[in-house]
């Protein structure tokens, strides 16, 4: 089923000779429940695109489509909406809210949106992420991966129909950078969440369904993995 529809994206940065093309004219289609990985070289327009898909950062031209909805086709307010509630972005480094703990940090999207806290789903994401003994913590008395975590649920929390990952492991040692990919994998498979991995680690891109090669803000490759066991 095709989820996310990307239609001849361009984005370009400041002008004439300091002109800077990110994306110039991406297409492409993912479908829901995917994992996808983008990988290419830093400054390729990977993170762009990525941003683009999120809501984030607006594209000079072109389309995104979400589910059928047009992203970039409804107001400000409705994109802010959209954001919040449609899709969890994760970035490389954590932003947690040093004031808050874990739970507090986790919920906040939630609390933002004016909406109830599904305390069912707390509790999940909490057993699924390793932090139950940790949910009263504040940000500085845990370690980079447990923050890293905390970032994960709170990108989960809203129940998003796409998870974004932004480099999620480039602040990590290899031993917590595996972790928080086993991680993001099973939410994944229980949630049947789509999934986009900006990264430019070999070994994680090799873990997606599919590998999405980015140069010079074009696409120059696109594989499909063989079925992981």
């Amino acid at each position: 089923m095709e989820f996310l529809k990307i239609e001849d994206l361009c984005k370009v940065y400041g002008k004439g000779e300091s002109q800077v093309v990110a994306l110039d004219h991406v297409s492409l289609t993912i479908e829901k429940g995917e994992f996808t990985a983008i990988i290419g070289s830093s400054g390729s327009g990977k993170s762009t695109l990525l941003h683009a898909i999120a809501g984030v950062d607006v594209p000079t031209s072109g389309k995104v489509f979400l589910n059928g909805q047009d992203v970039y086709g409804q107001s400000n307010e409705k994109l802010a909406i959209f954001r919040r509630r449609q899709v969890g972005l994760i970035y490389q480094f954590h932003n947690l809210i040093p004031t808050l703990n874990v739970v507090e940090n986790i919920t906040l999207p939630v609390l933002l949106d004016r909406r109830k806290v599904n305390r069912e789903r707390l509790n999940d994401l909490l057993d699924l992420l390793g932090l139950q003994e940790r949910r009263g913590h504040l940000p500085n008395q845990l370690s980079g991966g447990q923050q890293q975590r905390v970032a994960i649920g709170r990108a989960l929390m809203n129940a998003p129909q796409v998870c974004l990952a932004d480099e999620p492991t480039g602040s990590l040692d290899s031993r917590n950078g595996q972790e928080i990919i086993r991680l993001l994998r099973e939410s994944h498979e229980k949630y049947q969440q789509t999934l986009i991995i900006v990264t430019h680690d070999e070994s994680i891109a090799l873990q997606a369904d599919r590998i999405i090669t980015i140069a010079d803000g074009r696409v120059v490759r696109d594989e499909r993995q063989v079925a992981r066991a």
